[in-house]
């Protein structure tokens, strides 16, 4: 199963506390499903293909004494069958949800929220288990509404503010998405809709992400370093050895000459070791300042001065 799929299995099992947070789940069910909609004949029909779902609709009914409904499995036939569960709904029931219904999505609209936290916790719930999706974040952070309405899109925008959370709507196929790509707006939104399992194992796969890219960052800096260190020596070894051919190594100072002398017998050392190959031992900066004296004659060979020394 996918993580999105593993989501709403969470969910369907989340039970809202209260009668008003489950009732108010219920009508976000019902609403994001289009219910109501559409009328055929004397019932309403809540289709799905999640089977948690379609039970989770009928257990919320019962709960919040909505009425009787009779849930149908419908199986397609092809390629692989494909199983679709209708739950029906009388018309005298539907037509008192109905106008239940459309009274809490206008306060919504107007209001940008409903009347406690556990029921815009229940709406956000009913409207990701209908109309929600989420990658796996082992591969992108994106989790996301397809929704028919703008007013909806506003809605939900308006309703994850709340919570902190900054979602954003874009369109795509003549739907409007809403969706959050901040991988901390994500956990947070996961935590609204309790989620809490999956909220988990999208933080473990943060954590080993971020471990991954530091070790790439320090890797790729490490690389970095080395790649200067080689560049530097390379100067400094050929330098000595133009050194070598003009002039001679034996009319440097002592210090310069021992310098030169083992920078060429270890071309691949760092600063620091060549330090503790010379005698008496020098450090990395004593040793840095002789590299750029012998540098500095180099150059002044190679310019034709005649006191290569500077002096």
């Amino acid at each position: 199963m996918s993580f999105s799929g593993n989501i709403k299995k969470e969910l369907s099992r989340e039970q809202a506390p209260g009668m008003d947070a489950r009732r108010t789940e219920l009508y976000a069910i019902l609403h994001f499903l289009g219910v109501f909609s559409d009328q055929k004949e004397d019932v309403y029909t809540a289709r799905t293909d999640q089977v948690l779902l379609a039970k989770k609709i009928v257990l919320l009914m019962k709960e919040v004494n909505a009425g009787s409904t009779e849930l149908e499995i419908a199986t397609s036939e092809g390629k692989q069958k494909n199983r679709r569960y209708r739950i029906r709904i009388p018309s005298e029931i539907g037509h008192a949800l109905k106008a239940e219904v459309a009274r809490v999505v206008q306060i919504w609209y107007e209001t940008g929220g409903l009347s406690d936290t556990d029921c815009n916790r229940a709406w956000l719930r009913g409207a990701f288990l209908t109309a929600g999706s989420m990658s796996d974040p082992e591969k992108s952070y994106h989790l996301e509404w397809i929704l028919r309405t703008n007013e909806d899109a506003n809605g939900l925008v308006q309703l994850a503010k709340i919570f902190d959370i900054e979602a954003r709507i874009t369109e795509r196929k003549g739907r409007f998405v809403v969706y959050l790509k901040d991988s901390t707006d994500i956990v947070d939104m996961l935590n609204v809709l309790g989620a809490h399992k999956a909220l988990m194992e999208m933080e473990n796969v943060r954590i080993l992400k971020e471990m991954r890219n530091s070790v790439n960052r320090q890797f790729n800096c490490d690389t970095a370093n080395i790649k200067k260190i080689v560049r530097a020596a390379g100067k400094q070894v050929e330098d000595i050895r133009y050194i070598a051919g003009q002039m001679g190594l034996e009319k440097l100072p002592p210090a310069l000459r021992q310098m030169a002398e083992v920078r060429l017998e270890y071309p691949d050392v760092s600063l620091q070791e060549l330090g503790e190959y010379l005698d008496p031992p020098v450090g990395k900066s004593g040793v840095n300042h002789r590299l750029r004296k012998l540098s500095t004659i180099a150059e002044n060979l190679r310019e034709g001065k005649q006191d290569p020394f500077g002096k």
